[in-house]
């Protein structure tokens, strides 16, 4: 049986990966109450293989904050006893998030002990950091869509064989900002720019001019192989350390150039390894 902990910020997203897990197997319930999470995944780890059903519960603000303040505590003691839950933590930005309440007029689950929305949405934050920094998986939805939540939740979670490691390979342009979800950053901004060329800038990291003068130069052949070196060497530890969640990100300037033709490459080296790896190119491309 597997276990997932969904948790983070109202509004980040919760509902829609538990749907995804949902119309993936899992046996999926909002609104669980921390305190019982040893007990009923105790409980459901005892029962027969073929009788137990792939588990996910939603542990959020919606509980008391001494239960939030113990989740750490509960899971580390499911650990001890050799149960292995995954957490996974959504989040966006404060600005995303007022727009996501404002646009639905849903009340937020901390209405009633603040008058402003971005106070109540700075406060559950405090609140929720402590699990934030142990999750096993934090995916920024501040620049996904619903239907891109449900794929990347389906492909990279319901999806992947339990004891593996799950590969994210994430180009972005630094102008906006780097991704608050990534574990290991490689910065691209030193490479060659097809922007600067009139007759590639129009194009992306996909198309086939871009991939042949950037293919010709030395130092980006160097970076790559220099990154590669990294990776293989980090990635084992990673997984021994049972972190069965990285994200790889490579920036460049506007995230369009070099960061994607670099992402493809990296992404088609390291397939043959890690079976589970997926790419995105979070400013849009395709």
């Amino acid at each position: 049986m597997r276990s997932l902990i969904v948790s983070g910020r109202s509004g980040s997203g919760k509902s829609t990966v538990l749907h995804a897990l949902e119309d993936s197997g899992f046996n999926c319930i909002d609104n669980f109450p921390a305190s019982l999470l040893v007990q009923h995944l105790t409980r459901e780890a005892a029962r027969p293989v073929d009788q137990v059903p792939d588990l996910a519960v939603c542990i959020d603000v919606r509980n008391t904050p001494d239960e939030l303040a113990e989740l750490p505590a509960y899971i580390e003691r499911l650990k001890n006893e050799g149960q292995e839950p995954r957490l996974i933590y959504l989040d966006a930005s404060d600005s995303v998030l007022v727009k996501r309440f404002s646009d639905t007029r849903r009340r937020h689950p901390l209405d009633s002990q603040f008058s402003v929305l971005k106070d109540a949405i700075a406060h559950e934050k405090q609140i929720l950091t402590p699990i934030a920094e142990m999750a096993d998986l934090r995916i920024d939805t501040t620049n996904r869509t619903l239907h891109e939540l449900d794929v990347l939740t389906k492909e990279r979670i319901a999806g992947r064989s339990s004891n593996e490691i799950s590969l994210l390979f994430q180009s972005f342009g630094y102008k906006y900002g780097v991704p608050i979800d990534t574990d290991i950053v490689f910065d691209a901004r030193c490479l060659p720019n097809p922007y600067w060329r009139e007759d590639l800038r129009h194009f992306n990291g996909l198309h086939q001019r871009i991939k042949v003068f950037l293919d010709e130069s030395a130092i980006v052949d160097d970076f790559y192989k220099d990154v590669c070196s990294y990776l293989e060497k980090w990635l084992p530890i990673f997984l021994d350390q049972r972190r069965i969640y990285v994200t790889v990100g490579v920036g460049c300037t506007g995230g369009t150039h070099r960061s994607v033709y670099m992402v493809e490459r990296l992404a088609e080296y390291f397939r043959r390894q890690y079976p589970d790896l997926i790419v995105r190119h979070r400013e849009g491309i395709e």
